[in-house]
């Protein structure tokens, strides 16, 4: 009896769900292709196990379907809403009395409910795929020394040079590490062999284990000065964040939202300690000023000294005055976290602001509604990821921007528009 009265909204949500899967599945394979050449660059070519790397695209999964499903929504509505118009079925409704608001109630109804399944899987999904991607990509790299050591091949990381000589079944041979941030003092390590082993105790850290190893120390600055020292034996412990970019210890992106927001909350604290101990200084350098000019007041009126030289006693602390008070404290990392937080709200809310525009655009389509919907989304789409990168590098590189109007302006700029051609439409 409900499907029998609510047969024009199930007809509307049945067309914009199919259009969706559609525009779906293409951001996806989009997106899992993009995967694939990512993996291809260090995995495929090293022949690792197809297996191996189907586990890992797995884990990539939330991730793909996290940023194909608010596109897929958008592209999806216009289609779906640019068909009906087209077919002329939207005007056969409002000559029936079906009224635009009723038409709009279960394409909102669906942004809803995908921007909630968004939301998990970004919040929930995503973490944890990544963790398990970490944690297989760790297991392969034990196993396959390779991957990250080509033979005979010199690679950078973080603080570190590693110059690898032949590479095969699991041994290293004639490995070169030459540390070049131990403050311009460049200590070098030389081993015959190294074995690669994962530290049970610490998670994040994979071990070399060196053997007939010689190490060149550097004593200062003095290049011709130098600590020489020999052993049979030797372990060397790489941070996964030094050793590959995907062994990142686990980032705000990678952390739910709740964790997140710990963490945004700790360094609030730390940068307000930062800004107090700021002011403090402020305040005593003003209490010797003060001091210092009632002191140098005195001396004046005594002859001990002429105003010209009272005047230049207290022009250094004047300028450390002047700068203490001019010294810009901030927190990057703070940024970067805050803009990730809201990052995990705007893009699921994406797919509201989306079937909120798309659905009056669509009601502008006369013919080829799939074709024009499709081709409108896809410009949509690029506008508004380009949006959010340069709303997250325009944070970072302003702090003074309010993290949140960086993720969240692309969201109502398409809101705003959506709105006004709503109104528009519902007039007519």
């Amino acid at each position: 009896m409900v499907f029998r009265r609510r047969r024009i909204e199930w007809y509307v949500a049945g067309e914009v769900f199919f259009s969706f899967v559609v525009a779906f599945l293409f951001f996806f394979c989009i997106f899992l292709i993009n995967q694939l050449l990512l993996l291809a660059e260090d995995i495929l070519e090293k022949q690792v196990p197809v297996l191996d790397v189907l586990e890992l695209l797995w884990y990539s999964l939330p991730s793909i379907v996290a940023l194909a499903v608010p596109f897929g929504s958008l592209v999806g509505c216009l289609m779906a809403i640019g068909r009906l118009n087209s077919d002329n079925e939207i005007i056969a409704m409002r000559a029936s009395g079906v009224s635009i608001t009723r038409l709009f109630t279960p394409v909102l109804i669906i942004g809803v409910l995908f921007s909630l399944a968004t939301f998990l899987t970004n919040d929930y999904l995503l973490p944890v795929g990544n963790l398990n991607l970490v944690r297989r990509y760790r297991e392969l790299v034990l196993s396959n020394p390779d991957l990250e050591f080509e033979a005979y091949a010199a690679r950078e990381f973080q603080d570190l040079v590693l110059v690898s000589g032949e590479v095969e079944d699991g041994v290293i041979r004639d490995l070169l590490i030459v540390e070049t941030g131990r403050r311009s003092r460049e200590r070098v390590i030389s081993a015959r062999q190294a074995f690669l082993e994962e530290d049970a105790d610490r998670s994040g850290v994979i071990s070399l284990r060196l053997a007939d190893v010689s190490l060149h120390d550097p004593v200062g600055g003095n290049a011709e000065d130098f600590d020489y020292a020999t052993t049979r034996e030797m372990t060397y412990n790489i941070l996964l964040r030094d050793i590959s970019i995907t062994l990142q210890n686990p980032t705000a992106r990678e952390m739910s939202s709740v964790d997140v927001w710990a963490m945004v909350q700790d360094q609030r604290r730390d940068l307000e300690e930062r800004l107090a101990a700021r002011d403090s200084r402020v305040k005593s350098i003003e209490r010797r000023l003060v001091d210092r000019y009632h002191e140098l007041e005195r001396e004046v009126v005594a002859g001990r000294t002429t105003s010209d030289g009272a005047l230049g006693s207290l022009s250094a602390l004047v300028r450390d005055l002047r700068e203490e008070r001019e010294r810009s404290i901030t927190s990057r990392s703070l940024q970067l976290n805050l803009i990730e937080f809201h990052k995990k709200f705007s893009i699921p809310a994406s797919t509201i602001a989306f079937v909120i525009f798309a659905f009056p655009v669509g009601l502008t389509a006369r013919k080829s509604g799939r074709a024009i919907g499709f081709g409108v989304g896809l410009f949509v789409s690029f506008l508004y990821w380009a949006s959010i990168f340069g709303g997250q590098t325009l944070g970072v590189q302003h702090p003074q921007i309010p993290a949140w109007l960086t993720m969240w302006a692309p969201n109502i700029v398409v809101t705003i528009f959506g709105v006004w051609f709503l109104i528009v439409r519902a007039r007519r």
